[in-house]
């Protein structure tokens, strides 16, 4: 009986292993879809900037704009792998009759005084609404005009734009390296997930082949 018990505790624990394995390799899949959509979205041709615009909708869309890069510029602390920290430079853009956000790139430290090429320019680049602040993300450091996340609706509070942010693709200065957009910063971790819950499930049918050989071995002896 208590044989007969312990089998069935044995197979249950591994199917609910196996299940959580299976699980999380469908998920794998369906962000794997997701993630290849995002990228088939952020690498398609540009198109002008919609009149009307919807965060969700609207997220990672290809435009190009023309128009004026105006004064005011806030710097966004961050930190590149392989580069050290610098700033992203979020400036006001005048298009057409609206004033709007652009992310123009990466600039080192040392550079954050240094005047940048404003005036007449077209850039390339997608939208997005990043979701960057959390519980731990300090206030920004109006005084010093240093801030820890691009949060739109903040910035364009800051700079009097819409809430509307493009993430230059092009360069808008010389001396300032774009950061585009990518998937690169999406989390995709369901390949761990399949592996921690196949290994756990290989373990636990490795426990139960050794207990039934113990146990044979020992009625046996």
């Amino acid at each position: 009986m208590r044989r007969f018990l312990f089998v069935i505790f044995g197979l249950v624990g591994l199917g609910i292993l196996l299940s959580l394995g299976t699980w999380q390799v469908r998920r794998l899949a369906w962000k794997e879809a997701v993630l290849s959509e995002i990228e088939t979205r952020i690498a398609a041709a540009p198109v002008a900037l919609p009149v009307t615009l919807n965060p969700e909708a609207d997220r990672y869309l290809p435009v190009q704009i023309t128009g004026e890069l105006l004064e005011g510029e806030i710097h966004v602390l961050v930190s590149l792998k392989r580069v050290g920290a610098g700033y992203r430079v979020i400036a006001p853009m005048a298009t057409g009759d609206r004033v709007i956000l652009v992310d123009r790139g990466f600039i080192d430290l040392e550079d954050k005084d240094t005047p940048r090429t404003l005036g007449e320019a077209a850039v390339t680049g997608n939208l997005h609404w990043p979701q960057e602040i959390d519980s731990y993300t300090p206030d920004p450091g109006f005084d010093a005009n240093i801030w820890f996340a691009r949060d739109v609706d903040m910035l364009s509070a800051a700079l009097g734009t819409e809430p509307v942010l493009v993430i230059a693709r092009s360069k808008t200065d010389p001396a300032i390296m774009p950061l585009p957009v990518s998937t690169t910063g999406i989390p995709n971790d369901h390949l761990q997930y399949v592996i921690t819950w196949y290994g756990l499930a290989l373990v636990w049918a490795s426990m139960m082949t050794f207990f039934f050989w113990r146990t044979r071995a020992a009625k046996t002896s």
